[in-house]
C-alpha cells in the first residue's frame, strides 16, 4: 500500500537560509501537554502563571543556548504545555552552527529547528516532538510586532489557543 505524499507547508522558490525572522511553532508528539502548566489568573496581578516542567526547562535551555548557533538567534519564544512558539531570527548570509557537524552552505530554518529538536531528545533520552513544524515568514516589522505580541499574550488565552489540551 502506498502512502500518501505529504503536502509542504513552505513557501515554494523561497530560501529559508534567508537572513530574516521566522515565526516558528514545534509540537509535542500528539500534542501531549509535558512542557508547562497554565494557572489563568494565577499571578499577583491577576495574570496567567506558566510553570515549566522539568521538560520543559530542558527545552528553554536549549532555545536559549542558541547564541552558540553563529548567526541564528531567538528574539522571542513562550514553552506552552504542548508546543513552543519562537520567533528565529537569521543574522547572517554566514550563519552556521556549532551544534551539528560542518555545512558547505549556509544552514536552514529547517536545521535550527531541527537542531533544537535532536539536542532535546538527546537529553531526554526519546523523542517528544511532532513530526514537523510550523513556519511564517516575516515581512515587514508591523508582522513582527504582531507575532511579539501573540507570542507574548498566548498564555493568557490557552484555553482560546488552536492547540489546547486538558
Amino acid at each position: 500500500m502506498e502512502l500518501p505524499k505529504r503536502k509542504s507547508i513552505r513557501l515554494q522558490d523561497y530560501d529559508y537560509s534567508t537572513p530574516g525572522a521566522y515565526f516558528v511553532t514545534i509540537c509535542t508528539h500528539d500534542r501531549r501537554c509535558i512542557l508547562s502548566r497554565i494557572t489563568v489568573g494565577a499571578d499577583a496581578l491577576g495574570g496567567p502563571c506558566l510553570q515549566l516542567t522539568d521538560m520543559g526547562k530542558i527545552v528553554e535551555r536549549y532555545i536559549l543556548s542558541t547564541d552558540r548557533m553563529i548567526g541564528f538567534c531567538v528574539d522571542k519564544y513562550v514553552v506552552m504545555p504542548n508546543h513552543i512558539h519562537m520567533i528565529l531570527r537569521i543574522d547572517s548570509e554566514e550563519a552556521h552552527s556549532d551544534l551539528g557537524p560542518p555545512r558547505a552552505s549556509a544552514p536552514t530554518v529547517s536545521d535550527a529547528v531541527g537542531a533544537l529538536k535532536r539536542l532535546v531528545n538527546r537529553k531526554l533520552g526519546h523523542d517528544i516532538w511532532q513530526r514537523s513544524f510550523h513556519e511564517h515568514v516575516i515581512r515587514n516589522e508591523h508582522d513582527y510586532r504582531e507575532i511579539w505580541e501573540y507570542i507574548d499574550q498566548n498564555p493568557a488565552k490557552w484555553a482560546e489557543d488552536r492547540y489546547y489540551e486538558q
